[in-house]
């Protein structure tokens, strides 16, 4: 008995190392997008708006297949669907570089769809599997940890990404906008073509990461899958913990997207930090990324100690003040307290998360396919930061993050005690 235990636990732990990888690779592709709004919104001319569509465009993907990968899970299981997902992404980054080469800001957006279509998949299945990989008590520190290495790709994105894709200055509106049509699409393939050699690196290495998760023999988890669960689906809705928790994800990754897609333009306002693109892309890795990486992994053992719902609750209001008081202040101030949210967004997902699908046996993959859905947050609240910044400037528009993480307080507080029917065997 023994030995099936202690081989039990090496199984998981080497599990858990493999999983690992899976979070830090969508984790720099998904920061990698905060690069890519200034970079497209100086080489196009957009407004704060349209360069937002960039993440309308990725995180739509949450909306349109998340529910079909956790049907994906139960037909064919979570490691085919790890792997299903890494092709898909691989597809997307490689989109990249005809999406640069005629300098097409549509074919972007669709390149980063079918990116973030592969990352759903490996969203839908990863986090699930990780919260199942040992006992139940102790599944958010150890979705805390992946998601700690999760931050680490968020932290080290922004600054190989500021120094390959923004290392050159963009040309001024002014300077833009006096050139003749045909001038002005050259500069566009020549300033888009900074993106070809990183993600043709990440495309290829995203395929060979799919090879070896195919080949490697991962523990099944039938007790997570549903496996012809009658009208499942459909019962899900009937559980509050899990239905306010997909408004928590929905908030909260608005909140922490729309926050870090601004903050390079942020930072280099005059009156905020003055910064040049490069210098805020890196501060924003190894700070406002770096802080959430810090926050997971102090989280991770924080968790095993203090109840789950009270570290999510103080989380949630410090970053309400944090970005209160940058709304309210100038010069460092604003800069650094907008900047330690990431540190207070640390734990929140991987929170919501396991509070969202706790003791819901079977229907955890279909839970899990509702919560992932709830990223599309990511698609909606970035876009309608930037529609306020266009209005009312951007140090303001943080009001609307602001709101989000009021939610996020109320969720921990009442929104995620377990109410609902038995669950079905």
């Amino acid at each position: 008995m023994q030995t099936a235990k202690t081989e039990n636990d090496t199984s998981y732990k080497a599990a858990l190392a493999v999983m690992t990888t899976l979070f830090f690779m969508w984790g720099f592709l998904t920061e990698l997008n905060d690069v890519m709004v200034p970079h497209l919104k100086s080489i196009f001319d957009l407004n704060y708006f349209q360069a937002m569509l960039i993440q309308f465009a990725f995180f739509s993907a949450y909306l349109i297949f998340s529910v079909p990968c956790a049907r994906v899970i139960d037909r064919i299981g979570y490691q085919r669907t790890m792997v299903t997902g890494l092709v898909m992404m691989s597809l997307g980054a490689l989109l990249f570089i005809p999406a640069a080469a005629v300098a097409s800001y549509p074919l972007f957006l669709a390149a980063l769809m079918v990116l973030a279509a592969g990352i759903t998949a490996l969203q839908v299945a990863a986090n699930p599997y990780v919260a199942v990989l040992g006992p139940e008590k102790t599944a958010s520190s150890r979705l805390n940890l992946a998601q700690a290495v999760n931050s680490l790709g968020h932290t080290t994105a922004p600054w190989i990404g500021g120094l390959l894709i923004l290392s050159a200055a963009p040309l001024g509106v002014d300077a833009l906008r006096r050139l003749a049509p045909e001038d002005l699409q050259a500069y566009r393939i020549h300033e888009a073509a900074t993106v070809k050699v990183p993600y043709l690196v990440i495309g290829v290495a995203l395929l060979a990461l799919g090879i070896l998760i195919a080949r490697f023999k991962l523990p099944p988890m039938p007790a997570a899958e549903r496996h012809g669960v009658a009208g499942a689906a459909g019962s899900l809705w009937r559980y509050r913990h899990l239905t306010l928790a997909v408004i928590g994800i929905f908030v909260y990754v608005g909140a922490e997207v729309a926050i870090g897609s601004l903050l390079i333009n942020y930072l280099i306002q005059p009156e905020i930090g003055n910064l040049s693109r490069t210098l805020a892309a890196t501060l924003v890795g190894f700070c406002y990324w770096g802080g959430a990486m810090i926050g997971r992994f102090i989280g991770s053992a924080v968790l095993r100690k203090v109840s789950t719902r009270m570290v999510l609750a103080i989380a949630a209001l410090m970053a309400c003040l944090l970005v209160c008081t940058s709304m309210l202040t100038f010069g460092a101030v604003a800069m650094w307290s907008l900047i330690l949210v990431g540190f207070f967004n640390s734990v929140m997902f991987p929170s919501i998360f396991t509070l969202g699908i706790a003791e819901l046996g079977p229907l955890t993959g279909d839970a899990s396919g509702l919560l992932i859905t709830a990223i599309v947050g990511g698609a909606v609240i970035p876009p309608a930061t930037g529609w306020l910044a266009d209005r009312i400037g951007i140090h303001y528009s943080f009001l609307l993050p602001a709101i989000c993480y009021i939610y996020v307080f109320y969720y921990a507080v009442n929104g995620s005690r377990r109410k609902g029917p038995a669950v079905p065997i």
